[in-house]
């Protein structure tokens, strides 16, 4: 069997992970969607917040499941005997980061690293990006699924409160 995780933060998920999600679906035979837990760092939602989001937005594929890690990705990947991270890349700049953590990861365990071109539709679209436009009142619709926008427009109503 052909394991392979998305790993991030999904504060909150955007459609753009989701295509990335969906494209991994049909190369892989499972897919493990991760969210990164790291105390340390604020988030808008908590990490048992997004997990619920992927839990709902990832539903229509049977071959993805949802889960968390803390730590090092590599030491998930080999607990969870996944072969492959996917990694979705919107430009040029995030080759630079990415290609730098996927030699890194190489070194430290036995997985590949399969870089994924975002779709051009979904190419502009971040998290951080979609939290900053909400916050001063942007309409997001279509950039995250509507059970997600609504979650996101309630929160910053509450004060957009780190969780």
């Amino acid at each position: 069997m052909h394991r392979a995780v998305c790993p991030g933060s999904f504060d909150p998920v955007t459609n753009g992970h989701l295509d990335i999600i969906e494209r991994a679906a049909r190369l892989f035979d499972e897919v493990v969607v991760a969210v990164g837990v790291n105390a340390s760092k604020s988030r808008l939602f908590s990490a048992d917040e997004r997990l619920e989001m992927l839990t709902r937005a990832c539903a229509p594929w049977e071959n993805v499941r949802i889960d968390t890690f803390t730590g090092l990705l590599t030491e998930f990947c080999v607990e969870q005997e996944i072969d492959a991270i996917v990694k979705g890349l919107r430009a040029v700049s995030d080759f630079d980061y990415e290609l730098q953590m996927a030699q890194m990861n190489s070194h430290l365990a036995p997985v590949e690293t399969v870089f994924m071109p975002t779709s051009p539709e979904w190419s502009f679209v971040a998290s951080s990006l979609v939290k900053e436009v909400a916050t001063f009142g942007g309409d997001v619709t279509g950039l995250v699924p509507e059970f997600v926008r609504e979650q996101l427009v309630a929160r910053l109503a509450e004060g957009g409160e780190t969780r």
